[in-house]
């Protein structure tokens, strides 16, 4: 060996955004392409709760990240491979691309019809419905490049769904809970720490797009925005 020559290791793959699909193929395109709709939702929590600082936000990112770490614990605990004609790394079983949109859907359903007030039914609707057919869309495009078997994506639906459900029931107990815990119940204990980083709890009454230009309009001094969070063209 010359003293020119060096040990190269061989390159690795990030393969939290690698697809392996078909490029003659336009559907196994599309599948690859909402292969990366989870990645993109987790920029969008970061996004929102950065500009918003609303407790509601924050507290579902929480449930969807718990939600990530189950997936790791479970796949690591049933040792499913993923199927043979894929060259996919790690567990298939269950699927964390199904188990994640499957807590989001389910988490937004319940959000929209039973704890956020001022959306319309025709908004909670079409809210449903897209996150709906986004969740079957991501679950069966998972099948459709061989990354998983309809089993594990069923598996992952199931387990997104429960935990889904769970977590709101926990964050809806908390909301209600009177016990105080050192002079605080438990909501007034996570307003206080959202408060640290101006965090607050407005958008199940308020609209906060429509509510953020009205503030903007009151400071030109066109809207006078009341307490009760109703807002009066002057």
């Amino acid at each position: 060996m010359s003293s020119n020559d060096h040990f190269e290791p061989p390159l690795a793959s990030l393969s939290l955004t690698h697809v392996y699909y078909n490029p003659d193929d336009p559907v196994s395109l599309i599948s690859a392409w909402l292969a990366l709709v989870p990645q993109a939702l987790v920029i969008s929590y970061t996004a929102v709760i950065w500009a918003q600082r609303e407790v509601e936000l924050i507290l579902m990112f929480a449930g969807q990240l718990g939600c990530e770490a189950v997936n790791w614990a479970l796949k690591r605990l049933i040792k499913e491979a993923r199927p043979t004609q894929m060259h996919g790394k790690g567990y298939g079983m269950p699927s964390s691309h199904a188990q994640f949109v499957a807590f989001f859907s389910v988490y937004v359903t319940l959000w929209v019809f039973l704890r956020c007030g001022h959306l319309s039914p025709l908004k909670r609707t079409a809210v449903v419905l897209l996150s709906f057919s986004g969740a079957t869309a991501i679950s069966l495009s998972r099948i459709y490049l061989s990354y998983h078997t309809p089993k594990q994506v069923l598996a992952g639906t199931l387990a997104g769904t429960v935990l889904a459900v769970s977590w709101f029931c926990a964050t809806s107990y908390m909301r209600q809970w009177k016990v105080k815990i050192v002079e605080r119940t438990p909501w007034q204990w996570i307003l206080w720490v959202g408060s640290l980083i101006y965090a607050k709890d407005m958008c199940l009454d308020v609209d906060l797009v429509e509510h953020g230009y009205d503030l903007w309009k009151a400071g030109q001094g066109e809207v006078e925005v009341q307490k009760d969070g109703k807002n009066k063209v002057n």
